[in-house]
């Protein structure tokens, strides 16, 4: 009895990431890795506990770490195979879903990430040059957009976004991905988000693995999910509307459900976007959906 009262104590001390309110249909994608579905591990918010429970936790955390590092190998060497037109074919797919979107076109201030060919992202390049036109094709007027863009300033999870109104305002960190300048070419510092006075209406997110209940696999830096969480906090504190976080994923990076561990730091994402179509995973989302807003 006293086992089986321990062994029910460390489940309940283990969070489980709760499913979504909606998973709607979705077809499924064409090329996809097939993964074994583990348990799904995670981390409750921390009370005091026994040393029992604290090896047990520690244990379940290595676990989950170790279970991430696999299936990065994984859909590395699966992106790494993709055909180049293929690969071409999804990312214009899947900017066409996003540009013709009611909350994308209703969108005013955005962070989206810069793509890296090398780590095989989908492509933004379309997008990004969307958001930082000011007229439509037939040359009316149309709201202009702000958009944000990631720089990482250390090795330690800190990255921050900056504003940017050109392609050209980009430079290439050591590691040959484009980032903003801290200055502008005035010399005068460009604008963090986390300080601007205004709201953020989505992120455009990129990431190794996905699932349609919101799950994200990151590549091991904890950047994004390091900055998500803080600007959440932050719109909380400003009493904002959250952000749309929308992932773009190729087909072969979406996968099944519970494959992917997560802790109480993985942020999940609103909405999937392949090119099967856009799934709206939270209610947020839906809300938006329904709306355009």
């Amino acid at each position: 009895m006293w086992r089986s009262g321990l062994r029910q104590r460390v489940k309940e001390l283990l969070m489980i990431l709760p499913p979504p309110s909606f998973l709607p249909p979705s077809p499924s994608p064409t090329h996809h890795l097939a993964f074994t579905k583990k348990p799904l591990l995670g981390l409750a918010n921390a009370s005091p506990c026994s040393a029992v429970t604290m090896s047990t936790t520690t244990n379940n955390l290595d676990e989950i770490f170790k279970q991430k590092r696999v299936l990065r190998s994984k859909v590395r060497k699966s992106l790494k195979a993709i055909d180049p037109s293929l690969r071409s074919q999804e990312d214009d797919a899947i900017q066409s879903l996003v540009s013709e979107a009611a909350w994308f076109k209703s969108s005013q201030r955005l962070c989206a990430y810069i793509t890296c060919y090398a780590l095989r992202e989908v492509d933004t390049s379309k997008l990004l040059s969307q958001i930082l036109q000011n007229t439509t094709k037939d040359g009316s007027a149309q709201n202009a957009k702000k958009l944000y863009v990631p720089r990482v300033e250390d090795k330690n999870s800190h990255m921050r976004m900056l504003n940017i109104s050109s392609m050209d305002d980009l430079i290439a960190n050591s590691m040959d991905i484009l980032e903003p300048a801290p200055v502008d070419q005035h010399g005068n510092a460009r604008e963090d988000v986390m300080l601007a006075n205004d709201p953020v209406d989505l992120f455009l997110l990129p990431g190794l693995a996905f699932d349609k209940s919101g799950r994200r696999l990151g590549r091991g830096g904890g950047y994004y999910d390091t900055f998500l969480r803080k600007y959440q906090d932050l719109a909380r504190e400003r009493n904002w509307r959250q952000p749309l976080l929308v992932a773009l994923s190729y087909s072969l990076q979406i996968i099944d459900d519970g494959a992917i561990p997560v802790t109480l730091n993985d942020v999940p994402v609103d909405v999937l976007v392949s090119p099967a179509g856009m799934i709206p995973i939270s209610q947020a989302a839906l809300n938006r959906f329904d709306f355009g807003l």
